[in-house]
This record gives structure tokens, C-alpha cells and sequence, in this order.
């Protein structure tokens, strides 16, 4: 590679400085680097919530990355519009002879960085592997296809994993390559059509110093996590999956944290990082996934009654079942939900309630902070039994069952749930079940205060499995299975 004389390094999904690999190939191929992020107002003008804490984290994290470099000597400006316009104008603006960014594999960012591209013309476009350890086809099968079954991946993927793959890129060797800039001002939020309030900063700090404030808060539990995970009201997961989402920690740190500190625990969290890339890897060779297309196509024709009144207490934390809207009211409260939640969660819609298992995709993809359209999906079509390597269509989760076994006192529902709060424990994963008397002695009357159960599981349970058991058992002329 020649050595430029400018370049700009463009910030994505990795607002940080350590560990960066575009940043460290920009750095150290060019006499004078330019850092940038663009507000993509595509994205920005199709958000409902003018209040999105998505935003408010990557705005926060902005702040902290422009200070860190101002401490190196440069700047980050940060612009919005198109980045098929934006980009292009800028590199011809600053002279530049190249332009570095990390890659992205959501469909739509693929076709956004193809179009930058060519818009570039004669400006160099160089993108690099920084968000994954292992990326699109380099774990495949013996006989060269993708994996659709996790844990002959997750073997694949450790048995390849090796030191190389965990070392960091050290960008701070090369930071005085970054372009001496005078600073320039960050837009505001309003300026950007947003208002800050809902972002907790105080539960989850932003930028690097908050990933790594998590993370060694983390790493004094991550031996017990193999168990602790399982339990909401429980201190139990890292609470990293946003900086994992947003960059503000590098995938390779945490993957050699994990590989390194070894145990049950850290060998299981390595495991959900590694289901992480599984998703993204079914994402690159199946595109339509993103598009609404279960991965077994039999399951596309299902036909699910889609009950708006259902739908819309689902959403709104109404369904009658205690553990079911504490999930929901902790996710639309915080833009968080535990991850066992979010599979009962989604099981609870599709096959308790017979809500299309896109619907509820959709609906995540608008709360969760963390939002990642590879793991979204893949845990979405996981729970509905419709993916690759999914639970069995017959398999069922049962959300009394769950709450029992996973917040037996009823801690966490009583703190999302706190009309509930009196409960004894016998009676809060289903308190439809209380007598009359034992629902006035603790306030809770179940019809009035806190809504009576949307369905019978049993009676659901019925006719979930007719549903599926409806589906075309043989594929449609034509008509091909994702994986095959």
C-alpha cells in the first residue's frame, strides 16, 4: 500500500480508539488522517421516537471520541446528510487520496459502501474486518457451505481461533499521523431533530471509558455467569452488548478476555459472542433474511391470526402474565431486556398469542438499544421456530413455568411490576389463580388493577401446534431451502 498523503478514516459502528482496525491501516499508511462520522439521515429521518437512545449513546459517544483525539493532536468531525453524498464531498474537499472505514455486513450498509465506492471514483476506498473475529465465508464447512447448526460452528470456530486473531491493532503508536485540525463544534441533538432524557447514562456509561468501566465490573463475575445469566433480577450478564453494537469496545479484547480467563463462565460468555457471529455469518449468505424470509421457507405461509388487541397488549406490558410484562416494561422503560426474556418474550407472541414473529422483530428493532439486525433476527426466528438451528416448532415455552424457575421470589416482576408488589410468592407468577379474599388483602384484583391473562397457554399451546402442523410440508415449486 502506498503511503497518502491524506486520508480520511470513516467512523461506523466503531466509535473508539483503541484496538481499530482502519484507523491503525489509515494512521499507518498516510502522512495526515481526518476522522469523520456522518449522521446518516436516511436512517435518522425514519425513527418515530425523537427521544431514540440510540442516538442519545452514539451522540454521548461522539463526545468522548472527539476528546480523545483532540488529546492526540486531532479532531473528529461529525456531519450529517448521505454518506453516498457526504463522503465522496469531503474526501474531494480535504484532497484526500483515500478513504479507510471498517466493514459492515447488513445489507443495506453493503450496498450503501458499494455506492460510497463508486461516487469516490479515484479517491482509494479500503474497508477492513473489525466487528467480527471471524467474518462472512471464513468458517465454512468440509464441503464449503455455511453452517446451519450452531454448535458444529462454534467447534469450527474455536478450533481456528488462534493468538493472531485475538491481537489488537495498536493505533496509539501511530497518533501522530492524525490531521492537526482546529476543533470543530459537534452538532447538538436538537440540531439533529432529537431530544435527549431518555438515556440512562447512570446504568450504562458511554464511549470506551463506559465499556471498560462495564467490562471490569464484568470480569470480578464472569465465573459465575454460566449460571447467573439465566436470572433477570440477578447481577449476572456483562451489560456490553450495546458497546459491542455501537464499537466502543473491540470484539478482540473481549473474545482474548474471555479465551484467556478461562472456566465455565467465561467459556459460556465466549460462547454468546460466538453465537453473535453465527447470526452475522447466516446474515452475509442469506441477505433475504433481512427482507422478512424465514430461513426453513415451509414457515413462511403460516397463516398466524395477527390479533391487533393482542398485539397491542403485548407491547404495552398487558398480557396477564406477570413475567411476560416485566420484560416488556423493562424494555420499553430502558430500551434493555435480559436475554432469556427476549426469548420468552418472543415465544410468548408467537405461540401464545399467534402474532407473526416478524411483527414483533419489528417492534424490538424499534426499542432495544443494543439493536443488531443479525442477532435480532436470529433470536426472533430462534424462538418462532422458523430459523436456522431453532428451537422445534413443538417446543413451547411455558411462561408460568419460566417465571417459577428463573425469578422464583418474584424479584424482578415486582420491580417493573409494582401493582403487584403485595404478592406472595405463591401467587405472583400467576395471580389469576388467587382467591378473591387474597387478591383484596394484597390490592391486586385481577380484572381491575392488573389485567386478566390473554389466553389460556394450554388452550394456545393447542392451537400452535395446529398451526405448524398446517404448514406446506413440502416446499413450493421452485422453491429452495435457505441453507441447502
Amino acid at each position: 500500500m502506498p503511503l497518502y498523503d491524506r486520508s480520511i478514516c470513516w467512523f461506523r459502528r466503531d466509535l473508539r480508539l483503541a484496538d481499530h482496525a482502519a484507523l491503525y491501516h489509515a494512521l499507518k499508511n498516510s502522512r495526515a488522517v481526518h476522522c469523520v462520522f456522518v449522521f446518516d439521515t436516511e436512517i435518522l429521518d425514519a425513527l418515530e421516537d425523537r427521544q431514540d437512545r440510540r442516538v442519545e449513546f452514539i451522540w454521548h459517544s461522539l463526545h468522548e471520541l472527539n476528546e480523545r483525539l483532540q488529546e492526540m493532536g486531532g479532531t473528529l468531525r461529525v456531519l450529517s446528510g448521505k454518506p453516498v453524498d457526504v463522503i465522496p464531498d469531503l474526501a474531494r474537499a480535504l484532497d484526500v487520496q483515500a478513504v479507510f472505514c471498517n466493514r459492515d455486513y447488513e445489507p443495506d450498509a453493503v450496498q450503501r459502501d458499494v455506492a460510497v465506492a463508486q461516487a469516490l471514483s479515484d479517491i482509494e476506498f479500503h474497508h477492513y474486518k473489525d466487528q467480527v473475529i471471524f467474518e462472512q465465508s471464513e468458517i465454512l464447512t468440509g464441503g464449503g457451505t455455511p453452517y446451519s447448526v450452531f454448535t458444529p460452528y462454534k467447534n469450527a470456530w474455536l478450533k481456528k481461533l488462534d493468538e493472531f486473531y485475538l491481537r489488537g491493532y495498536p493505533t496509539e503508536r501511530y497518533f501522530s499521523s492524525l490531521a492537526p485540525c482546529a476543533a470543530v463544534a459537534l452538532p447538538t441533538l436538537a440540531s439533529l431533530g432529537f431530544r435527549p432524557g431518555k438515556l440512562n447514562r447512570d446504568a450504562l456509561p458511554t464511549g470506551e471509558s463506559g465499556a471498560a468501566k462495564l467490562l471490569d465490573d464484568f470480569t470480578g463475575r464472569i465465573g459465575a455467569y454460566q449460571e447467573a445469566r439465566n436470572y433477570p433480577a440477578v447481577k449476572g450478564v456483562s451489560y456490553l452488548s450495546a458497546h459491542l453494537r455501537f464499537g466502543t469496545i473491540s470484539i478482540r479484547y473481549l473474545a482474548a478476555t474471555a479465551h484467556h480467563t478461562g472456566g465455565a463462565g467465561a467459556q459460556t460468555w465466549l460462547s454468546e459472542l460466538i453465537w453473535r457471529e453465527f447470526y452475522q455469518m447466516q446474515l452475509h449468505h442469506y441477505p433475504q433474511l433481512a427482507r422478512g424470509f424465514a430461513f426453513k421457507p415451509q414457515f413462511n405461509a403460516i397463516a398466524f391470526p395477527n390479533d391487533e388487541a393482542k398485539f397491542a397488549a403485548w407491547c404495552d406490558a398487558r398480557t396477564g402474565y406477570p413475567l411476560i410484562d416485566a420484560a416488556m416494561r423493562q424494555l420499553n422503560q430502558s430500551g434493555y431486556m435480559h436475554n432469556r426474556l427476549r426469548m420468552v418474550a418472543a415465544s410468548f407472541l408467537v405461540k401464545d398469542l399467534h402474532i407473526d414473529w416478524r411483527r414483533g422483530e419489528r417492534y424490538f428493532a424499534g426499542h432495544l438499544l443494543d439493536f443488531d439486525l443479525a442477532a435480532n433476527n436470529g433470536g426472533w426466528q430462534w424462538a418462532a421456530s422458523t430459523g436456522c438451528d431453532a428451537q422445534p416448532w413443538f417446543r413451547i415455552f411455558n411462561p408460568v413455568t419460566q417465571s417459577v424457575k428463573f425469578d422464583g421470589e418474584g424479584r424482578f416482576i415486582r420491580r417493573y411490576l409494582p401493582e403487584l408488589s403485595r404478592c406472595a410468592d405463591k401467587w405472583i407468577h400467576a395471580p389469576w389463580l388467587m382467591p378473591v379474599t387474597e387478591q383484596r388483602r394484597c390490592g391486586v384484583l385481577i380484572g381491575q388493577t392488573y389485567p386478566a391473562p390473554l389466553v389460556d397457554h394450554a388452550i394456545a399451546r393447542i392451537k400452535t401446534l395446529a398451526l405448524f402442523q398446517e404448514a406446506p410440508s413440502r416446499l413450493q415449486p421452485g422453491e429452495t431451502e435457505v441453507g441447502d
